[in-house]
């Protein structure tokens, strides 16, 4: 059986902020079977997830696109690939059946072909929905508990501050915290979504940074003894703020840095002075290199779940079509929680 392929592609690099004007719906004919003698697996996307450090695979040149295979530059024209979940129409592959539902990379598009290689797993919703395993239950809950636990190593009682605490990493970053038994105080760029943080996800305090003219003073405010670990995830002068009112041996964990994306003007400058005499220690990392506690995060956050300590934040949009406009919306602080675009019911 052929059919015609729905997809999202770039027209051009994106070195800015994206535009729809940036984006194609395009067709082509596809074959829903496998060759004969292949290991290529269709699949039938059921859901995607919108991240936002695909801004960079999407300029001319990023020096992250040489770091990991995730991250690799995409090609005006090509199809983009992303992680989803969806279900299997045909397989030459023997780890596969049809109707099996599967979780890893897939693509913006109706149908992806998979090929050996590519990461693909047989999807065990463990009575959660399935969107939960691109969420909570997925990278941005993988990045928020391994950053978390394996790079801050939190102490209890100590003071965290958490930026971008509604987007998929941060709330559930400051929800890990709040658990373990830390002070949390988050910010986030709207009052609906500082109320979310305080009343539905257990945040000691949030504030909206945008009615902040000083953000150094806002976070001696917050944090009138200090900051012991800034969970980071936009970098640029909320960085700087922070570094500002660290303590003695506080820990910078940056997860991203979405408010530099698209400004390459943007840029953190902390007080290197302060980190030498504070002996601060900040460190990227990668939601794959915590691979090696993967079960763990998934039976802890999935025991957190079902007792109701955590809650999953989830902004869904249905069609395929909505993609670019789900996806420029990250960037204009229009998501609240895990950011998914729904392609088809199964």
């Amino acid at each position: 059986m052929e059919v015609s392929n729905r997809y999202i592609t770039i027209k051009t690099h994106v070195d800015g902020a994206p535009k729809e004007s940036h984006f194609e719906l395009k067709t082509a004919a596809l074959l829903l079977s496998a060759e004969s003698g292949s290991n290529d697996v269709i699949v039938k996307n059921l859901y995607v997830s919108i991240d936002p450090y695909q801004i960079n695979r999407m300029k001319s040149q990023s020096s992250s696109q040489k770091a990991i295979s995730f991250s690799v530059g995409i090609t005006p024209g090509e199809i983009i690939d992303a992680y989803g979940v969806g279900k299997v129409v045909a397989s030459g592959n023997p780890r596969f059946e049809k109707d099996d539902l599967v979780v890893g990379v897939i693509t913006w598009g109706e149908y992806s072909v998979v090929k050996e290689g590519t990461i693909l797993n047989k999807l065990d919703p463990m009575g959660f929905p399935q969107t939960y395993h691109l969420g909570v239950l997925g990278f941005s809950g993988l990045s928020a508990y391994g950053g978390f636990f394996e790079v801050c190593k939190p102490k209890k009682g100590e003071k965290v501050f958490v930026s971008a605490a509604s987007g998929s990493v941060g709330n559930l970053d400051g929800q890990y915290a709040k658990l373990f038994g830390c002070y949390v105080v988050g910010c986030a760029g709207s009052k609906q979504k500082v109320e979310l943080l305080k009343e539905k996800l257990g945040f000691d305090d949030a504030f909206n940074y945008k009615e902040e003219t000083d953000l150094k003073s806002a976070l001696k405010r917050y944090f009138p003894n200090g900051i012991d670990i800034y969970f980071d995830n936009v970098g640029a002068e909320m960085q700087e703020a922070a570094v500002a009112n660290m303590n003695a041996f506080g820990r910078v964990a940056v997860c991203g840095v979405i408010s530099e994306y698209t400004d390459a003007g943007k840029r953190a400058a902390p007080e290197m002075l302060d980190v030498v005499y504070k002996r601060i220690t900040i460190r990227g990392f990668l939601a794959a290199d915590f691979m090696n506690v993967f079960a763990d995060f998934i039976s802890t956050t999935s025991d957190h779940l079902r007792t109701g300590n955590m809650q999953a934040v989830e902004d869904i949009t249905p069609g395929l079509e909505n993609i670019p406009s789900a996806f420029i919306g990250l960037f204009r602080g229009d998501n609240i929680g895990k950011k998914i675009v729904k392609i088809a019911d199964e």
